[in-house]
């Protein structure tokens, strides 16, 4: 197929390494892989209210890959993460928020994912055009010296009243406000169901002793996995983490507890088995997990971006939340890289490894 021989040319030498690996550790037979019926299959026998099912059900079914199983969304909450005039400097159209939903609605994403001031700004003209995601905290660079730490930014019930269909939250595992972050948004979960609103958890690593003087653990996938099972347990409905750079975090960083044999019996150094280990910390697919796209480096974007899509798809993951590689770019080629991502998850023949 075209797609295919696209998408193989962009992987170049690593087409056969990527799309012809079979993940012996963890087996495809051993997820909830995704599918049109995942609600039905995941969510209906559970806690979760009926309102929340509908909410599920209007992300799951909005845009390109809509009905699938996947997600392909668009997060643009860098303006407060990174700061606004370093994010939009390459494009400074995106100052403007409303470019940012007519963005994620022309490509055809299932929702957008941003603040309360961008989508609030702009409820009334979008939310019942494309699912609203709001991020409820934010790590905030005007604190001086910068510290790891989330803030609450409003209120779940302001998220609500605005017609969203999720919130989204950011805890930074390992961080020394980790506690604290994870009791504040465990209740906000809580209020967001009670709502019938789904909830989407950025489960990420930060600590400076993550890193050694060989690597940087902060993406490892033994690391980002339990990140991962942490966010499950507080009902989590998606999970976005980091794609796994390597492993072996607990074990050269010298915490937690660790065995030599779980690695051996959980999983290799294929980028797709490390990302397996992440899927199977989601409840073993249930809970889906998206990763997220990472900076923008240029010309390498597209095929980076298809290469990180491959990865989570044959991994047993449910998408991809893309922002910078996207937004950075004049407003159709943003379009045309999240095409492109999306058509790895509508490709047949690419498959669960």
């Amino acid at each position: 197929m075209k797609i295919s021989k696209n998408i193989i040319g962009l992987l170049g030498e690593k087409a056969d390494f990527y799309l012809e690996h079979v993940c012996e550790k963890i087996t495809k037979d051993e997820l909830q892989t995704p599918s049109k019926a995942n609600i039905d299959k995941v969510f209906v026998q559970s806690n979760r209210n009926p309102q929340v099912l509908r909410s599920l059900s209007q992300l799951y079914n909005h845009g390109n890959l809509g009905g699938t199983g996947y997600l392909s969304i668009l997060p643009v909450d860098q303006g407060i993460e990174h700061s606004a005039a370093f994010s939009f400097y390459k494009n400074p159209d995106y100052f403007d928020p409303e470019n940012i939903i007519k963005l994620a609605i022309e490509a055809g994403c299932n929702g957008v994912a941003s603040t309360f001031g961008v989508l609030g700004l702009n409820a009334r003209k979008y939310a019942h055009k494309i699912p609203f995601i709001v991020k409820i905290n934010h790590n905030e660079l005007l604190t001086y010296p910068n510290k790891y730490d989330q803030t609450l930014f409003g209120k779940v019930k302001s998220a609500w009243n605005m017609g969203a269909v999720a919130v989204g939250a950011t805890i930074y595992f390992g961080s020394e406000e980790s506690n604290r972050q994870l009791k504040e948004i465990a209740e906000a979960f809580e209020e967001a169901h009670s709502l019938g609103m789904a909830t989407i958890l950025w489960c990420y690593t930060r600590n400076e002793n993550f890193k050694t003087e060989k690597k940087d653990y902060h993406a490892a996938a033994d690391v980002t996995g339990q990140a991962n099972h942490i966010g499950v347990t507080i009902q989590a409905d998606i999970i976005k983490q980091k794609l796994p750079t390597n492993n072996f975090g607990f074990k050269e960083i010298g915490f937690g507890k660790y065995d030599d044999e779980m690695y051996k019996t959980l999983t290799t150094e294929h980028p797709i088995d490390l990302c397996r280990l992440q899927v199977a910390n989601c409840y073993m697919g249930k809970i889906g997990l998206i990763n997220s796209g990472g900076g923008s480096k240029g010309e390498s974007d597209l095929t980076e971006a298809v290469t990180t899509a491959l990865i989570n798809k044959r991994a047993g993951g449910s998408g991809l939340i893309m922002g910078r590689k996207a937004f950075q770019k004049p407003f159709i080629r943003g379009i045309e890289l999240l095409h492109s991502v999306q058509q790895v998850y509508l490709e047949d023949s690419i498959t669960i490894a």
